[in-house]
């Protein structure tokens, strides 16, 4: 008999599923791939993909991956503490802290990660022409990769009341700001050590 786990249990949303197929020597074989994001809206959130022969199996699969794979997400009064590009392949994503009250403003995987991930107010940008979830998923984790190594140079933690008044440490340990976002702009900019 099976021992009932004590396991946190994550709340999950389905970003992508696609069948694929694979050539062999007697044609075609099906199979399905999905892509799941998981999350305990307390600051742990994960993406896994998961290969199978049904739906089901597949995302079995992908939400033990997930389970894998989960980040830390620093929070500062239910909003990120700075802003940050997060890259992967050729996906970028741009997310930066919003007011109390402001909400959800983003769209897709990356929505869908700051909801798992209990955020409630962040603006959030797609700065790549990228359309694949998966790579913008995985962007989006990489930016939250980087505001958890911020905020451990700075000793800040997770839910800290320290956080708020840390903010501007951490945007001079990032040693740059985020501005003018749009067509042909520039994007990233170093700040100069001798100005504020």
């Amino acid at each position: 008999m099976r021992s009932v786990s004590s396991e946190p249990e994550f709340d999950r949303d389905v970003l992508d599923i696609a069948r694929v197929t694979r050539t062999v020597a007697g044609g075609r074989r099906f199979s399905f791939r999905a892509t799941i994001a998981i999350g305990n809206r307390k600051g742990m959130v994960g993406v896994g993909v998961g290969k199978g022969k049904d739906v089901v199996q597949s995302m079995d699969k992908a939400y033990r991956k997930a389970q894998k794979e989960m980040v830390r997400v620093v929070k500062d009064d239910g909003t990120i503490p700075v802003d940050m590009i997060g890259h992967f392949k050729s996906a970028r994503v741009l997310l930066r802290p919003a007011r109390k009250g402001k909400g959800l403003i983003a769209g897709g995987a990356v929505r869908a990660l700051c909801n798992l991930a209990g955020i409630e107010n962040i603006s959030a940008k797609i700065l790549s022409k990228s359309n694949n979830k998966l790579n913008i998923a995985r962007a989006t984790l990489d930016a939250f990769k980087q505001i958890e190594k911020l905020a451990s140079k700075t000793g800040v933690k997770s839910s800290s009341p320290k956080v708020i008044e840390k903010k501007e440490v951490l945007r001079q340990a990032q040693g740059k700001t985020v501005k003018n976002v749009g067509k042909d702009k520039k994007v990233e900019t170093k700040t100069e050590k001798g100005k504020k």
